[in-house]
């Protein structure tokens, strides 16, 4: 398990939930294996209590299953929670990329094309991309003036997230920085009908690469 600092005013709860949930959507914490408190607070250099609650969100997200006296288990990859992950990201994000279009300054898209750039440099190191996905759309957002509403969305998308991070590892022919091109483009462009249909073609790509991903992994790390 990959241990990150914790951050300045960042309290045990939340430094614990966030170092899970990132090692659970990294898979370092496979699929359907078992974890304790005790060796979790060891590691992580906390008390029981704070990671217990951590454990308990986890479990409120669906991503952990805890068994009272018996420890607790990394839930497996579903792809049904997955998709209603997706439904709320294609409602969402095609909104606010017709926003985007009405709103983008060529500063913004100065940033869009930054990023960009640094994908195409980053792009065979899975978790810097999809630290710079993630960015490219919190950006969007952000041009959009709908920064909370990534936030909210952000804590939802685990399940979809675990996926995303699935698809750099096992998919030959992956279509992320290409599409993120063509976003650009559109939206400096202010080509509202044309952003929205390349999001969403963007956002189903995990569909067409489940293939390729259940290949990779084990047949057990999947419900």
């Amino acid at each position: 398990m990959y241990v990150e600092e914790r951050q300045a005013g960042e309290n045990g709860r939340d430094y614990a939930l966030r170092v899970l949930k990132d090692n659970i959507i990294d898979l370092n914490l496979k699929p359907g294996s078992m974890v304790s408190e005790n060796d979790l607070a060891a590691v992580l250099g906390l008390s029981r209590t704070p990671v217990r609650e951590a454990l308990l969100d986890l479990a409120k997200a669906k991503l952990v299953e805890v068994f009272p006296q018996r420890g607790s288990r990394i839930s497996l990859v579903d792809y049904e929670l997955a998709e209603e992950t997706q439904f709320a990201r294609s409602i969402l994000e095609c909104a606010t990329v017709r926003l985007v279009c009405q709103k983008v300054t060529e500063d913004d898209v100065r940033i869009l094309q930054e990023n960009i750039m640094l994908q195409e440099f980053n792009r065979k190191d899975a978790k810097k991309l999809m630290a710079l996905d993630n960015a490219f759309h919190r950006e969007l957002f952000r041009i959009a003036g709908r920064l909370h509403t990534w936030e909210m969305l952000s804590s939802y998308a685990v399940h979809f997230d675990r996926i995303r991070e699935m698809a750099l590892h096992s998919v030959r022919d992956l279509k992320i920085i290409d599409d993120h091109k063509r976003i650009c483009a559109a939206v400096d462009e202010h080509d509202e009908s044309l952003s929205e249909e390349i999001m969403r073609e963007h956002l189903e790509r995990y569909r067409v690469d489940e293939k390729e991903i259940r290949e990779k992994y084990p047949a057990e790390y999947f419900v």
